[in-house]
């Protein structure tokens, strides 16, 4: 069986399923990516890799709502003459994982007429009970509204050219037009629960030099980038009332200063510039460590040192840092936003806070510092969550193996 991982900045949400497909007997994987975005650059895990080019588009004579979607037409396009190319030398895919959000789906069936393509259906924008106009500090405009609903054409139609598809969580595939909700199961990309498990030796050395273990009272905070989807205005409004509550704790922030997810802040300034500015006079800026993002390595350290963790979301694609950080038995504070409630259970697993009630942040986590060498069982039953319902050997993998039987209609495809 020979199958295709399509993902512009491959291995993307198919870092562990890909590697351990290649391994099993009878099975061939091959990965394409965006030669610009691809994380690995040549052949890994003995996993050959084909790389595309897309053409820069200009936006002459392109309306300003359709950019995205002419841009999702450019890269399809550079997926589809890629793989023409390797067509003719005989290659052809039995099974075709892709992520359809940026457009590398659209013509797959047009080349690979007999393959299975099996989409990876992260995110479907609604403009009620979502991200767009969630957060009332940024209220939407009429623009907004347009932009998001054409937004959603590249997954509409990219839809359409999927044998079958799979989601993170129960929230995001709710998400998606009901019509389609019936062939989109839910399979979370997996976390590795072997690597990430919980460390009381670790030692995480601060940009200041300092070391800090567990033993350390240490509150932290994770996000790709330092925006306001993954909250982080309100954590660090939250910030000044922790930091005097607790004048030993060292506050360690993690992600870069880039935008992942909504707005560009105002021209000259980055988010995490905007919002320390709001609080700078107000905190002990000895205690306050900013790390950049960091090797996987010492983000592990970070989450093993950790007293208490902060995780604050719009209702929006779940991270893979607030079930990171469950399971290496970290005492998460969340917000209670649809997809984490998914996920944690108050008092249960961890605690749940109102993302835009900075003093309920702050009150939880004060009394969490506290109150730490009582958060033992809450700890346990955030890893263990974790390892029952999002490892990826035993929760993920066995339902993906499922999922290739299930579209190709063979009981004995794939032997896990």
């Amino acid at each position: 069986m020979d199958i295709l991982f399509i993902h512009p900045s491959y291995p993307g949400q198919f870092a562990r399923l890909a590697p351990l497909l290649a391994k099993q007997p009878g099975v061939s994987v091959c990965a394409m990516g965006d030669a610009a975005q691809v994380q690995v650059k040549t052949e890994q895990d003995g996993i050959p890799l084909i790389k595309y080019s897309v053409q820069e588009q200009g936006g002459e004579g392109v309306h300003r709502f359709a950019k995205s979607f002419n841009d999702a037409v450019a890269r399809g396009m550079a997926v589809a003459e890629t793989l023409i190319e390797h067509k003719r030398q005989g290659y052809e895919p039995d099974v075709v994982f892709v992520h359809p959000g940026w457009g590398d789906s659209l013509y797959l069936k047009s080349i690979f007429p007999f393959a299975k393509i099996i989409g990876l259906l992260e995110f479907y924008y609604h403009l009620q009970g979502a991200d767009v106009g969630f957060d009332k500090e940024f209220p939407h405009k009429f623009d907004d509204v347009f932009n998001v609903t054409t937004l959603n054409a590249v997954h509409a139609l990219a839809i359409t050219g999927l044998d079958r598809s799979f989601s993170p969580t129960e929230w995001q595939r709710s998400r998606f037009p009901e019509a389609y909700q019936s062939k989109i199961s839910v399979i979370h990309d997996g976390i590795d629960t072997e690597r990430v498990t919980p460390n009381s030796e670790a030692v995480f050395v601060l940009p200041n030099g300092v070391q800090v273990t567990a033993n350390d009272e240490v509150l932290t905070f994770v996000s790709r980038d330092l925006e306001p989807y993954r909250g982080y205005h309100k954590f660090m409004r939250s910030l000044p009332a922790i930091m005097e509550a607790r004048p030993e704790c060292q506050v360690i922030i993690v992600g870069g200063d880039g935008v992942s997810y909504g707005k560009q802040p105002p021209v000259g300034e980055t988010w995490k510039s905007r919002f320390l500015a709001e609080v700078i006079s107000d905190i002990d800026m000895s205690r306050l460590h900013f790390t950049g993002k960091l090797p996987y390595s010492e983000y592990l350290k970070v989450l093993q040192v950790s007293s208490s963790h902060v995780y604050l979301t719009y209702p929006f694609v779940l991270s893979w840092s607030v079930l990171e950080a469950m399971a290496a038995g970290c005492c998460v504070i969340a917000s209670d936003t649809a997809p984490v409630r998914e996920v944690i259970k108050d008092s249960v697993n961890g605690y749940l806070v109102p993302f835009d009630n900075t003093n309920a942040i702050a009150a939880k986590v004060i009394q969490t510092l506290e109150e730490s060498g009582q958060q033992s069982l809450l700890r346990q039953r955030a890893r263990e969550t974790v390892v029952q319902k999002y490892d990826f050997r035993q929760a993920s993998l066995p339902r993906f193996i499922q999922l290739i039987q299930s579209v190709l209609k063979e009981s004995n495809s794939i032997a896990v």
